[in-house]
């Protein structure tokens, strides 16, 4: 029994481990300082985008993928990012973020699916945005734990990798792409 109580013990901290230090959640916006291009929102986040993207579900599994058509528009330190989705299961939704800029490289977005405010850092070629969502009531209603992380290539593509958690628990990833529309 002692030996099980040990091993428990060592895999939990394992897992814990591997989670926090070797994973997409062991990113810090430190670890971009310096990298270039430099993320601009009022610049990169402007203007028409269009944007592509994969949703995965907690088995790893594709569940549904999406279009969407995105409109940033800002005024001095204050601005709206309107996007139109367009998901392969026939659904759609409209959301609207209304983003400030803070002191330094933090800003703070909100929208009538986030909890509160969301709380996002800028540095160097990334943007990192935590906060936590409720879901429709077609995909469950359920109130989520997400961090996007924006990472802006040389020619202006944004790539977006989003995990949202439940209780801690990995229950969907998101993957997508991001570009001004022509």
């Amino acid at each position: 029994m002692k030996l099980l109580t040990i091993c428990f013990a060592v895999l939990l901290l394992a897992t814990f481990a591997r989670s926090y230090l070797f994973s997409f959640r062991a990113q810090a916006p430190e670890d971009y300082s310096g990298t270039g291009p430099d993320f601009v929102l009022t610049k990169h986040l402007s203007g028409e985008i269009r944007s592509e993207g994969v949703i995965f579900g907690p088995d790893g599994r594709m569940s549904n993928s999406f279009t969407a058509r995105m409109v940033g528009d800002w005024n001095g330190d204050t601005g709206t990012l309107s996007e139109e989705f367009t998901y392969s299961n026939g659904t759609s939704q409209s959301r609207k973020w209304h983003l400030s800029l803070g002191p330094g490289n933090s800003f703070t977005a909100t929208a009538d699916d986030i909890v509160g405010e969301a709380q996002g850092t800028v540095s160097g070629s990334t943007v990192r945005l935590s906060y936590e969502i409720i879901l429709p009531e077609r995909s469950g209603g359920h109130r989520l734990t997400a961090t996007d992380w924006l990472y802006l290539t040389e020619d202006g593509v944004i790539m977006n990798r989003a995990e949202m958690r439940k209780f801690g628990v990995k229950v969907a990833e998101l993957v997508a792409t991001m570009r001004p529309a022509q």
